[in-house]
């Protein structure tokens, strides 16, 4: 009796079998429960990714295992290549859900290797079984989508030195080409969620999945989220990605403005350091893994307070903070206008204390230099 194999498609030749199984599978699944937490973490790993194609894969491998434990299947199988970050995503979370699976990756087998040497050969027999894919000997790029972004590598990207095609981005359009005209937006969070988006001519979209595809839709409109970026791979070497993230940029430029507005500083320096901890748990595949769970339910506790409203302004690829409200507000305008009197508990005259203590420390660490 053959046994049973759970394929995931997955790669820039494999892209449109992504799409379709995101579609019937899992959209808004994919947003509460991997691109919210996101969200709320603030999370760009190197300052720059916004982890689109990381937070799609644990996604993925949890329906991949579903699906193998229904049909009492004892492989999984993938496309991701064996110089990739993707190949240890899929199987650490593979292997944390269920540890007796075992994989089969074709571009770790030698027999598939001496047949498929480059993408060359992939479009070659692509062309041959008339396979419906986007890459062109002449476009020879990768491209890997979903609902949160597009990210494009290899082939003549594969040069940092050579500029990426202008008609290379599907998701936004270029900033030159934008509106000339800026779109104004609100968006309202909840516990670090958002849960309102408040258009300018007054409609509301509040369903968590309709609002990432709105955002994703006039943001892509404005030509907002593209990056061309080099990064550091888990596995050790570098790589350049080009990505469109435009809900995600919408929504990290306004999640941060309404998080310094309502958290107290010293939690918000100890969540930037959960930030950095869970940005690279993401990218590297630990998303099952203890500390990446633990990781998330600390960012999780620190966004209790994160409430209130961000007004946007959305412009040739720009996102522009021009306001915020919050109940939760920690700002105290009695404190901080520029009035000398007294205002409250605070006295001016306090500082000079204040200051003479805190310049303790460079004091003696410059007369140790004398």
């Amino acid at each position: 009796k053959k046994e049973t194999v759970v394929l995931a498609y997955s790669g820039g030749l494999d892209t449109s079998c992504i799409l379709v199984w995101l579609i019937e599978q899992g959209y808004k699944e994919f947003v509460e429960e991997f691109i919210w937490p996101a969200v709320q973490a603030n999370a760009r790993y190197e300052e720059r990714y916004l982890l689109g194609t990381a937070l799609a894969r644990p996604c993925i491998a949890r329906k991949l295992i579903e699906v193998a434990k229904k049909e009492s299947a004892t492989y999984i199988s993938h496309g991701a290549t064996g110089k990739g970050n993707d190949q240890v995503r899929f199987e650490i979370a593979c292997y944390a859900l269920m540890p007796t699976i075992k994989v089969i990756a074709p571009w770790r087998m030698e027999s598939f290797l001496s047949r498929f040497a480059g993408r060359n050969e992939l479009l070659q027999y692509a062309t041959e079984k008339n396979i419906p894919v986007t890459a062109t000997k002449a476009k020879s790029w990768s491209m890997d989508a979903n609902l949160m972004h597009i990210s494009y590598e290899s082939g003549e990207l594969e040069d940092p030195a050579t500029e990426a095609a202008s008609d290379m981005y599907l998701m936004t359009t270029d900033p030159e080409n934008a509106p000339d005209i800026p779109e104004r937006i609100s968006i309202e969070f909840k516990n670090g969620f958002p849960i309102k988006v408040i258009n300018k001519d007054g409609t509301v979209v509040d369903d968590a999945l309709k609002l990432f595809l709105h955002l994703n839709e006039i943001g892509g409109k404005h030509g907002i989220g593209r990056i061309d970026i080099i990064e550091n791979r888990f596995i050790g070497m570098k790589s350049r990605g080009c990505y469109e993230t435009p809900a995600g940029t919408i929504l990290q430029a306004a999640h941060i403005d309404i998080e310094l507005l309502t958290m107290d500083r010293e939690v918000f320096k100890l969540k930037q350091y959960l930030k950095t901890q869970f940005e690279s748990q993401v990218y590297n595949g630990m998303w099952f893994s203890p500390e990446c769970e633990y990781t998330r339910s600390c960012i999780a506790l620190s966004q209790e307070v994160v409430e209130g409203t961000v007004h946007l302004k959305l412009y040739k690829g720009g996102v522009y903070v021009t306001a915020r409200e919050s109940p939760r507000s920690l700002y105290n305008q009695d404190l901080t206008h520029f009035s000398m009197y007294i205002e409250g508990d605070h006295n001016a005259s306090d500082a000079a204390g204040f200051i003479r203590l805190n310049a303790l420390r460079s004091r003696e660490f410059q007369r140790l230099k004398r």
